[in-house]
């Protein structure tokens, strides 16, 4: 709904801003937004591009471009009120449309910003959850149930974890949870979802899971870049402000993920021998989900433990678990969002500095850590670890009952032919077409030729394809 009629004088005087207004505010938080955005697109987009195998790159690049998309429309239709508007019951908001005739001028819940920069920021916080769950499921789910359940896990499950934990009306935000920018809301939420996901949509093919090499690891690290640089947005943003603990969210971001990556690095080098790319890609994701629940209130120490546990789980409890194995989560985010997530969350109940605290929080009443007062953060841990269990068993039970509902509608998994082929299958397209000179030999709607219509030195000929 837009507003088309005269804007009435007392809501927009003569610059366009009301009084309330911080310009500099407003100005850092739609660039921290657009950071945050162009971590998905085109960030993400191609670091799974690069990171898969070369018949699965458009399929996968293209699942996180339709969630980006279907995420807005959803968001502003319904999702933005239920995460951040009236309440409906204390873990959940009531839905509405955010797009009234005054709302998107009125002032935003946090900062002195108007509704529609909130909005925009808090939606690329939605919209990269969805792409994070979409990492698990990589090379061999159904496209058509992928389009089912974005709108529907961000209406049923995002919501909720984002009302409960961030509005200033939740449950948990009243009980005093630490989580700065997202190490619950999106990391850890998005870890759990994606595995639940994986579990009801099933492996990929043996052969994928037994080689899945990455058909560019330049492309991926082309996107871990956007991804590092983009989190300035993410943490710098949280605060809703040009202030000190923006300045300092940033700072602890990049010297943790910079102290995870070396961690990581160093682990691949001892045990492995070889430094792998991979591998510190892995660490600086790691670094930064688990800085991002306590980015400007003290996390000196994330970097060492980020780029440690995590690997840990991964290279050592993953490969001696029969349950994880079972599994096949493509992108790892088990590992790299739901425990670096956690991780953050616990390390934000022991080292959170009661004075940086009162930056973001502005109370000395909770988010203090246990390393500065034993009382008030022994109750902080119990709280960050009462988060960790309701995120995990509200997105296990919602994401298993979107996956049933969305299977009874389409198949949750491609065939098994369809998984043979890949992208060509899935969406008649190709993600390199090098074919002899460059001439691109398909059946896509839209891409160039097809074998009719080659000219010149190739020919088909009873149904094969020879050089004349």
């Amino acid at each position: 709904m837009s507003y088309y009629g005269p804007l009435p004088s007392n809501l927009i005087p003569d610059d366009a801003s009301p009084e309330w207004m911080n310009k500099a505010d407003n100005a850092w938080q739609l660039t921290a937004a657009t950071l945050v955005g162009l971590q998905s697109v085109p960030g993400l987009i191609i670091l799974y591009g690069g990171a898969v195998k070369k018949k699965w790159a458009v399929n996968s690049a293209f699942m996180a471009l339709y969630a980006f998309a279907c995420v807005l429309i959803c968001w502003v239709g319904w999702g933005y009120c239920m995460s951040f508007g009236d309440t409906l019951f204390p873990l959940w908001g009531k839905a509405n449309v955010s797009l009234g005739q005054k709302y998107l001028f009125e002032q935003a819940f946090l900062g002195d910003l108007p509704n529609a920069t909130m909005i925009y920021f808090q939606f690329v916080f939605a919209a990269i959850t969805l792409i994070l769950i979409a990492g698990a499921l990589l090379g061999r789910m159904n496209f058509y149930a992928w389009m089912l359940f974005v709108p529907l896990w961000l209406t049923f499950s995002y919501t909720f974890m984002a009302f409960s934990i961030w509005s200033p009306k939740g449950y948990f935000t009243k009980l005093g949870i630490v989580d700065f920018a997202g190490g619950y809301v999106i990391h850890l939420s998005s870890g759990v979802a994606g595995f639940t996901a994986a579990y009801w949509v099933g492996p990929r093919l043996k052969s994928d899971r037994e080689r899945f090499p990455p058909n560019n690891i330049l492309l991926m690290l082309a996107g871990a870049g956007l991804l590092w640089m983009g989190w300035a947005g993410f943490n710098g943003g949280a605060p809703g402000a040009v202030s000190m603990d923006a300045s300092l969210a940033i700072l602890n971001t990049h010297v943790c993920t910079a102290t995870s990556l070396l961690t990581w690095l160093a682990l691949d080098v001892i045990f492995f021998r070889k430094p792998s790319v991979i591998g510190a890609v892995q660490g600086m994701t790691t670094g930064l989900v688990c800085i991002t629940p306590a980015a400007g209130m003290g996390s000196d120490h994330n970097g060492v433990f980020s780029g440690s546990i995590p690997w840990f789980t991964m290279m050592v409890v993953h490969k001696k678990s029969l349950l994880l194995q079972k599994v096949d989560d493509t992108m790892a985010v088990l590992h790299t969002h739901a425990i670096a997530g956690s991780l953050g969350g616990i390390l934000a109940g022991l080292f959170a500095h009661p004075k940086l605290s009162y930056l973001f929080y502005a109370t000395h009443e909770h988010h203090v850590g246990l390393f500065y007062s034993f009382s008030q953060g022994f109750r902080q841990v119990g709280i960050q670890l009462y988060g960790i269990l309701f995120v995990v068993v509200v997105n296990v039970f919602v994401t298993s009952l979107i996956c049933v509902a969305v299977r009874f509608v389409v198949p949750l998994r491609m065939s098994e032919e369809d998984m043979e082929i890949g992208d060509e299958a899935a969406h008649g397209e190709e993600a390199y077409a090098i074919w002899g000179q460059g001439d691109r030999l398909d059946n896509s709607r839209y891409g160039g030729s097809n074998y009719n219509d080659i000219e010149g030195p190739v020919k088909k000929t009873g149904g094969q394809i020879e050089m004349a």
